[in-house]
């Protein structure tokens, strides 16, 4: 199988089950064969129980290569999307302007700043200098790129660069740093912290667009321009579903330990899978593209 096909069917898995996906390319099943597709953690087959014949794994070794990415999302390949020598130097420069514009604002306030906003920000002040048109152009390319490119398979949250989040929707939660979303993120979280207790810390609540920009593009920074390694551990700006209500939570004293897998020997993870209170956004071994975040829920 060609790597095109196999990605078009790791995007079909993130959304069908692996009956209706099979039917959805039936190009690939043989009368007289059984299918498995072993993208899931179980294997799943598609045959009938008069189907004797050998079973055919498809896309193995993409598949492979696929779950090596998410695993390890910290390591290069060879056909991750790389910026070029003069994105680079447009990279770096608006990395360290967006450090700038959150050191004027303060870190809180940066999480729910809007990208006009921003823009006005640097442009009144000269500690932080205003943004160039190149700088510009160059944060939009990436705005309105096709995240499937990195390989980062999620659906698109907020669709316009300059959409502003309302002051009196949110709630900055106290000794935090971070808001959340009045209505359901917020009472979400009101529950579960009433069910675990204050071992349970909120990590991070809303990210704006401003925000996602910057830890999207100081990762990609850290890693020598590679979007795609980026967009395994971070959704790219306009996908992260920080900006519609989920949040990360973790085990208070734990510190940048809330971020790794090592969440999930705590206390607090323990009592949160006992209680089944909530849902993982991006589970071990997903279809979307982006490493196990056990600390992330869904709203």
């Amino acid at each position: 199988m060609n790597r095109r096909l196999c990605i078009k069917y790791l995007a079909l898995a993130a959304v069908l089950n692996p009956v209706d996906m099979m039917a959805a390319v039936p190009h690939i099943r043989a009368e007289k064969k059984k299918v498995v597709f072993n993208v899931l953690p179980e294997k799943v087959s598609t045959s009938s129980a008069e189907d004797t014949s050998p079973t055919i794994v498809m896309g193995d070794k993409h598949i492979k290569d696929y779950l090596s990415k998410i695993r390890h999302p910290n390591t290069p390949h060879p056909d991750d999307i790389l910026l070029d020598k003069n994105e680079l130097k447009l990279l770096d420069s608006v990395v360290r302007r967006l450090q700038r514009v959150r050191a004027y604002v303060g870190h809180g306030h940066f999480c729910i700043l809007g990208f006009d906003r921003c823009i006005k920000v640097a442009r009144n002040s000269f500690k932080v200098g205003q943004f160039s048109k190149a700088e510009l152009d160059f944060m939009e390319e990436i705005y309105f790129r096709d995240a499937k490119e990195y390989g980062f398979f999620g659906e698109k949250q907020i669709m316009q660069m300059t959409e502003e989040i309302n002051p009196l929707d949110v709630y900055k939660v106290p000794y935090s740093g971070n808001y959340l979303f009045l209505g359901a993120s917020y009472e979400k979280y009101l529950g579960i912290q009433k069910k675990i207790g204050e071992e349970l810390i909120l990590t991070s609540g809303i990210r704006g667009v401003t925000k996602q920009f910057y830890l999207f593009l100081s990762k990609a920074h850290r890693f020598k321009g590679n979007l795609s390694l980026a967009s395994r551990s971070l959704a790219p700006p306009g996908y992260s579903y920080h900006a519609t209500g989920d949040f990360d939570v973790g085990q208070r004293g734990l510190g940048g330990g809330n971020f790794s897998e090592g969440f999930t020997n705590t206390p607090v993870y323990k009592r949160l899978t006992n209680l089944g209170y909530v849902r993982y956004r991006y589970e071990r071994d997903n279809m979307l593209g982006v490493r196990y975040e056990p600390w992330h829920v869904k709203l």
